[in-house]
């Protein structure tokens, strides 16, 4: 057999095996860095491994936009799209996912943070067939790290700590960049967040699609605030945000009741603060009872809304005040009965208001839970088998 005869089988193979990555890279600011970007991630293409680059250019306000339109009419297969209004990363994601036609589709920031080359070790659980969704890992690797801020790095580990409990993940990188998914996998889900809210919500969503997520080692180059970098304290509250609005509906009763006795704690002391306050004022008990639980039960019912439980999951938004005031009143008639009888028992006012709003945070979870915002728990969660 000769060399040509040898080739051929090898060149039908590399062309079975040949798959398609579009690669969304959002923009912002970064016409210092984009065309090295570009070039950088175009380097990983082979035999085996078609690219599509799309970039977003989330309105910015340098060159970058005149940058990736020269850059596309140069490279074969690169797409620009454009933001007229600035909407934040997420937005620029979504905007990019949209459009991706390959088989896989990756995020690369336009920083030049993360490496290119990566992304071929992210790819190979996904082209195995093990995989649906691979995610780099910056403190995995035993490659390169520059060494930057102790304060986001406690800050990520407590984020991604908060987002595992929820999703009962073991991620060691939640916030990292380098997600790689199945087209379709990406393509199925509803971004919503618009700005660096996108990471921990996209996990919350693979995990409740119980996927195969996968994790591997990167290296990583940050940036310092005088280099370009732009994710700041905002950001970290929004994450924060972000993890218990699209995990906390969705997780098991006795984990949303856990995390409610925070909401219904500070709850409970705004009742305390204002009851003690009218008391001491000279309001008849009577009245403090009343005005300070129902200012107590609208914080309750903001914060619900805002964290735990999914807003208008059933009623209509009429409906669901009317219900809500009728679940507040049954449980107001139940606090202020506790809270009298506490007292006539010989319990200092105080001490019968603690005793009584311990009571009704039980019934005011029920209420809410099960009555204002009946949405189901997600029938697809449970503990995952350890590794």
């Amino acid at each position: 057999m000769d060399s040509s005869e040898a080739a051929a089988p090898r060149q039908e193979q590399s062309a079975a095996t040949r798959v398609k990555l579009s690669v969304v890279i959002p923009c912002y600011n970064e016409e210092r860095t984009l065309a090295a970007c570009v070039e950088a991630v175009r380097a990983i293409a082979d035999a085996s491994l078609e690219l599509e680059l799309i970039v977003v250019n989330d309105c910015s306000k340098d060159a970058s936009l005149e940058v990736a339109r020269r850059l596309a009419a140069e490279t074969p297969g690169l797409v620009v799209l454009n933001h007229e209004v600035n909407r934040g990363k997420g937005a620029a994601v979504r905007t990019g996912i949209a459009r991706a036609t390959g088989d896989f589709v990756a995020i690369q920031d336009a920083d030049r943070e993360y490496d290119p080359n990566d992304l071929k070790r992210l790819l190979e659980p996904l082209r195995s067939g093990d995989a649906d969704v691979v995610i780099g890992s910056r403190f995995l690797s035993a490659g390169f790290h520059r060494v930057l801020y102790f304060w986001h790095s406690l800050g990520n580990r407590f984020l991604t700590t908060l987002s595992n409990m929820l999703t009962d993940l073991n991620l060691t990188d939640m916030e990292s960049c380098y997600k790689v998914f199945r087209r379709e996998v990406i393509q199925s889900i509803q971004i919503e967040e618009n700005r660096f809210g996108f990471e921990p919500e996209v996990v919350a969503k693979i995990a409740q699609m119980r996927l195969r997520i996968y994790e591997m080692g990167i290296s990583y180059r940050g940036r310092t605030y005088a280099e370009g970098k732009k994710i700041g304290m905002r950001d970290g509250w929004r994450a924060l945000y972000c993890i218990l609005k699209y995990n906390l509906p969705r997780v098991p009763v006795v984990i949303q009741f856990l995390f409610y006795t925070l909401i219904g704690g500070f709850s409970a002391v705004v009742n305390l603060c204002v009851f003690l306050a009218l008391m001491q004022a000279g309001v008849a008990l009577t009245v403090a009872t009343l005005t300070a639980f129902f200012l107590a039960a609208f914080v309750n019912y903001y914060l619900s809304v805002k964290l735990l439980f999914r807003h208008k999951a059933r009623w209509r938004t009429v409906t669901e005040l009317m219900v809500f005031l009728l679940v507040v009143a049954a449980v107001s008639v139940v606090d202020l009965w506790c809270t009298r009888e506490f007292v006539a028992l010989g319990t200092a006012p105080a001490v019968a208001k603690i005793l009584s709003t311990a009571i009704g945070l039980v019934l005011n979870f029920s209420g809410r839970r099960f009555i204002v915002f009946p949405e189901k728990p997600n029938p697809d969660w449970k503990p995952q088998d350890p590794a």
